[in-house]
């Protein structure tokens, strides 16, 4: 009985690890989604007959929306915000994108 409860106190551990780990990884990955709806969003208007005016234009078509397990508990706005992952956050800058360079969530 005391090896068995050994063994489970240390798998629990190790779940905990491995979802603080995977929630973690998904906001890396939510950034990243972000930079590249950012880099398409920003060519599409350099390349559009309009061509780029300002980045306020770039930020208001970016889609934000990450999908269900993300939410933004301040924010989007063109300065950054802070994005959650389930029980998970971090607190993003935004670089506003210019005529010869996209903007970076970072």
């Amino acid at each position: 009985m005391v090896i068995m409860g050994v063994m489970a106190s240390v798998s629990a551990k190790k779940f905990d690890f491995l979802s603080q780990t995977a929630a973690n990884r998904a906001l890396l990955e939510g950034i990243k989604e972000l930079n590249i709806r950012e880099t398409l969003t920003w060519t599409n208007i350099k390349l559009s007959s309009e061509g780029w005016i300002k980045d306020a234009d770039v930020f208001a078509k970016i889609d934000t929306n990450l999908g269900s397990n993300y939410a933004w508990t301040s924010g989007p706005n063109a300065s950054g915000g802070t994005l959650s992952f389930r029980s998970h956050s971090i607190a993003l800058n935004r670089i506003p994108s210019a005529v010869i360079s996209t903007g970076i969530w970072q």
